[in-house]
């Protein structure tokens, strides 16, 4: 190349229009290890991820990562090491990247595993609303801030789980949670039309009884009913009741058996011949503001997340929400989902569903602990619409 030519180049390459920088993120996580759920999240955001057929490369820069524990088996350190992502030293540090105000452009909250204790209701008390509570105050000490994602219901309790919904109404910033389960693979692709007119549903899985589990399948549950004509309204009562009680109440019609065999007829991991009646079972009833009755079932013979709905005059219809053990794909399309959250401000499902069934969860874990006695909940004034399409991953997964 002669003096001429180089000076061309240069010329050309002082005038081409610069590359936007590429999108920050922080992410906090409670523990990382291997099959984490700091795994399923963040090492997609470093590696990229699949959904169905389809390779998504890594969508930002993961500028910086703080963990409250070190498992015994910690990769977060060393993946922090490969991929030039900065160690912070606090949850401050890693939103402001040392620099004393907001230098990320999201949070990616996950506090989800690690040595946290146990109350007697059976929930574990993962420190979501504390975490949170700091990034919100680097929110306010900056005068700005951003998309937040976080694992998961908003927290063990509600008046907690309601001010993480409020802080972001108040400082104005996108805010989006929840479990993978309504959004992995669905087989078949069932999602009843916005406005749909049902007459129960009921959800099913296995027999973590404790909050994280019965979580999953309220959630499984609320992003299929919340589609009812008249929209969400909020829940007026809750009930959890365990083993022969379960079943006294399909007896007394409190929830429909005709949809358990619908459910289980779309497992394809069958674990056991044994009755459901069989089963050690937990279930969880939900009566809506409007009327409305769904019911959770956690029966410890399953191993597998299954929906059915029964439309108003039809027979129920249903699906399996599958979770793909080999690889935790259930975790691409809300990945995915937090990237539109991002790229939009705008979250592909409202919050609302998660502050709702953090609401009905906690009010079932003391219903549980109350040896079964109905709640009353006229703080579950939550209502919304649901999106005209329900966000969940194309294809049969893999």
């Amino acid at each position: 190349m002669n003096r001429r030519e180089l000076l061309t180049g240069a010329a050309a390459a002082a005038l081409a229009p610069a590359q936007p920088r590429r999108k920050r993120i922080a992410c906090l996580s409670s523990t990382y290890h291997v099959r984490s759920h700091s795994d399923n999240f963040i090492t997609r955001f470093l590696e990229g991820y699949w959904i169905h057929e389809s390779y998504h490369p890594p969508p930002y820069e993961v500028a910086s990562l703080w963990m409250d524990q070190q498992h015994p088996a910690d990769i977060g350190h060393r993946l922090a090491k490969a991929y030039g992502v900065q160690s912070a030293k606090s949850i401050a540090d890693a939103l402001t990247l040392n620099t004393g105000k907001l230098a990320v452009d999201a949070v990616v909250l996950i506090c989800e595993h690690g040595n946290y204790p146990h109350n007697e209701k059976q929930q574990q008390l993962y420190p979501r609303y504390e975490f949170f509570e700091q990034v919100v105050k680097v929110f306010k000490d900056s005068g700005r801030s951003c998309p937040v994602f976080t694992d998961k219901h908003l927290s063990y309790d509600w008046t907690k789980a309601k001010q993480m919904y409020d802080w972001s109404h108040e400082l104005k910033f996108p805010l989006m949670a929840g479990s993978s389960v309504p959004v992995t693979f669905r087989r078949p692709e069932y999602d009843p039309p916005l406005g749909s007119e049902m007459e129960s549903a009921l959800s099913v899985g296995g027999g973590w009884v404790a909050d994280g589990g019965i979580f999953h399948i309220l959630e499984a549950l609320q992003s299929f009913v919340e589609r009812r004509k008249g929209g969400e309204t909020g829940v007026r009562s809750v009930q959890m009741l365990k083993d022969a009680e379960v079943w006294k109440a399909g007896q007394q019609g409190l929830w429909n058996r005709e949809l358990l065999d619908a459910a289980l007829a779309r497992r394809q991991k069958v674990r056991s011949d044994k009755r459901p009646e069989d089963m050690k079972a937990a279930l969880g009833l939900v009566e809506y503001r409007d009327g409305f009755r769904g019911a959770v079932l956690a029966l410890n013979e399953v191993s597998e997340y299954l929906v059915a709905v029964k439309p108003k005059g039809k027979s129920p219809e249903a699906t399996l929400c599958y979770t793909p053990i080999e690889n935790s794909n259930n975790f691409s399309m809300l990945v995915h989902g937090i990237t539109r959250m991002i790229d939009t401000g705008k979250p592909p499902y409202g919050v609302e569903r998660t502050l709702l069934v953090s609401g009905a969860l906690a009010s079932l874990m003391d219903s549980g602990y109350q040896k079964g006695k109905r709640l009353e909940t006229p703080h579950l004034k939550v209502a919304y619409k649901a999106p005209a399409k329900s966000w969940y991953a194309p294809g049969v997964g893999s």
